[in-house]
């Protein structure tokens, strides 16, 4: 789905990391929430609290998810799931467009 239908977008953005990591909300009439967002490049941690899919739009990445040892390589057009109440860690090596789905238990 490249674009979303009747939703209300929160225009104040989440801003992270001195301004490296930026989102904004989108709140579906289901009640339902995503984030668009960009990252520069660098390194992240990151914590969850509900389960989520990340949706890579554009970009190059490694992460390193809960419990792994290796890092996985991510492009523009894959995504990966994070469970709930954990955390994990990104090196972003050019500008990332990603979306991001908060995932109901």
């Amino acid at each position: 789905m490249s674009q979303f239908e009747n939703v209300t977008v929160t225009k104040k953005a989440n801003v992270y990391f001195e301004g490296k990591v930026t989102s904004r909300k989108v709140t579906f009439a289901d009640g339902s929430v995503k984030t668009l967002g960009i990252m520069l490049p660098g390194e992240y941690e990151f914590g969850t609290e509900a389960a989520e899919l990340m949706e890579i739009l554009a970009g190059d990445l490694e992460i390193l998810l809960p419990e792994a040892t290796d890092w996985q390589k991510v492009v523009g057009g894959e995504s990966f799931n994070v469970p709930a109440n954990a955390s994990f860690k990104l090196k972003i090596y050019q500008v990332t467009d990603y979306c991001c789905s908060y995932l109901a238990d």
